[in-house]
């Protein structure tokens, strides 16, 4: 039998709603969270050329390392 484990936010898939400033607001596929990303990065700024409202992104832990 399976183990079942509990799904964080990096285990879905969100569809984006809204490019506001420097927040970013998703809504999760499966479960209809919704989510707002605050980007205090002003050199790296975010627009709604880069994440149109529709589109499906995913989420990815900064914490865990990149595989070679």
């Amino acid at each position: 039998m399976k183990k079942r484990t509990k799904k964080g936010i990096f285990d879905e898939d969100y569809r984006v709603v809204s490019v506001e400033g420097q927040r970013l607001t998703i809504q999760g596929v499966k479960s209809g969270k919704v989510l707002t990303i605050v980007n205090h990065n002003p050199e790296s700024p975010l627009s709604e050329a880069d994440y149109p409202p529709g589109k499906l992104i995913a989420l990815s832990d900064p914490t865990r390392a990149l595989a070679n």
